[in-house]
Order: C-alpha cells, then structure tokens, then sequence
C-alpha cells in the first residue's frame, strides 16, 4: 500500500525534475532576475544605513521569493502540462489526483528551497549583514508550517488553467500579485489603506513574516547590527497556529475544488492542448 501511494508520488517529482530540466536556460534567467531584484530591494536598506530595514528587506525578499515559488509551481503545473501536451494522459491515467498532486507540490516544495539558497548566496555577494543571535532552526519551522497554506492557495489556482486555457495562466499571477500587495512583504500592513488592512489577515504570507521578524531580531529594540535578539519559538506559537490551521483548511478545500474544476473539464472538453 505504501509503496503503491509513494512509488508514483515520486514519479510526478521526478517527471518535474526532468521538466525543469529541460527549459533550465529559462531557470536560470528567472533565478539570475530574482538575485538582482532581491539585492536591488535590499540595497534600498543599506543606503540607509539601517540594519533593521535592510533585515526587514532582505526577510521579505527571500521569504515572498520562497513562497511565490512554490505557489506558482502549483499553480501552473495545469499549464506546463497543456504546454507539454499530456495533460489529457495525466488526468485519465489510473493515479489518483490527491498522489498527482502530492507529487507536484512536494517537487514544488524542493525546488523553492533549492532556489531560496541560490538567491540567498547571490545576496551576500551584495550585501553583509551578521545573524547572530537569529533564532535561524524558528525561521525554518514557520517556512515549513507556512508551506501547507501556500500549497492550498496553489491547489485552488490551479483550476484557473484548467478552466480557462487562454487566459487561467495570467489569472494566477493577478492572485500572486494581491498577496504580495496585501501580505506586507517589504513594509508593515498599518501603512496599508485602512480598507485593505483586513486582508493582509487572510494572507499566510502575512504571519509568516510577522513570525520570522521576531524570530530574526527585527522588531527586538535590544537588536544590534553585530548582535540580534531572536525570539525562541514558543513566541510565535500563535502565528504559528494560525498558519496550520490555514494548512489544514486550504488543502482539502484545494483539493476538492480542484476535482470539481476537473470533473467540469472533462465534460466540456477543456483538457485538450489549445482553448
């Protein structure tokens, strides 16, 4: 039974891997933008000449850089399988969807951390900043936790491509773009209009960062630019709640909507290739 659920779990991992593969060229253009984009947005902190701006710049860089990734690997995983051409043989193949898409988002899951280390090592090339004192193993935690919300938020986009194959693939990056207005990334939600305010709070990104900023040091006044104070794990207990709960709640419901996104495009005959 196990071996029947993870064998072609890792399948759609490794077809993936090899999918990447091939249009590395374009990888590695789109990795080399996000160096220069991060280490442009971080730079703002250090014409500052202020270590917690830059911190908070640098934090929101890397983590929004995780987990648009991996939404969007998610999310257009229809699309790339359109592209391909097997996105009929996919969704008529005997492999339940729960295991396809296990395998997709866990290939989603690996390829952001790889990509958010390479992006990280781009930046210190630009930028010197100490982390002493971060509470670093805590950051890694609430990535993790945070992982399942945005797996959720990929699932539910995912039928964009499948109801719409002209025009579902811009659609996901209208939702990735509102997260990005509305989450905080490089500024505190209180500078938000008052009307956008309550939706940063149905954001995941939204407590992910409030998390890693303690956790780094970032909003610690006792902080220095050559000591940080982290805050230990049990802090974030709260965001760190809410996140899981999100996880558990978006998951399913990403899955269930994706089904019935599936069952209505195998009656309208929207898996084939072109619109």
């Amino acid at each position: 039974m196990i071996e029947r659920t993870f064998r072609p779990m890792w399948a759609f991992v490794f077809r993936d891997f090899h999918l990447t593969r091939r249009y590395i060229s374009w990888v590695i253009v789109f990795v080399f933008y996000a160096i220069v984009n991060s280490a442009t947005i971080a730079l703002i902190g250090k014409s500052q000449n202020d270590f917690r701006l830059t911190l908070t710049l640098m934090l929101g860089a890397l983590l929004w850089s995780f987990l648009s990734a991996m939404y969007n690997e998610i999310a257009n995983s229809i699309s790339y399988e359109r592209w391909e051409g097997t996105l009929e043989y996919t969704f008529m193949a005997p492999v339940s969807r729960l295991i396809h898409l296990s395998g997709v988002s866990l290939f989603a899951v690996i390829y952001s951390v790889i990509r958010t280390i390479v992006i990280l090592g781009g930046l210190v090339l630009f930028i010197q900043i100490s982390l002493n004192g971060a509470n670093l193993w805590g950051v890694l935690a609430v990535l993790l936790v945070a992982s399942l919300a945005f797996m959720g938020l990929g699932l539910i986009a995912a039928i964009l491509p499948v109801m719409s194959p002209e025009n579902g693939a811009q659609a996901t990056n209208i939702v990735q773009g509102v997260l990005l207005l509305v989450s905080g990334i490089y500024y505190p939600v209180s500078v938000l209009p008052a009307w956008v305010q309550p939706l940063a709070y149905l954001s995941p990104a939204t407590y992910a960062l409030e998390a890693c900023r303690k956790l780094i040091g970032i909003t610690n006044p006792a902080s220095t630019p050559k000591e940080l104070v982290g805050a230990p794990l049990s802090s974030v207990l709260p965001e760190l709640g809410i996140l899981l709960l999100m996880g558990i709640v978006l998951i399913p419901l990403g899955l269930f909507i994706f089904h019935q996104a599936e069952l209505w495009a195998k009656r309208t005959g929207k898996l084939k290739r072109t619109g």
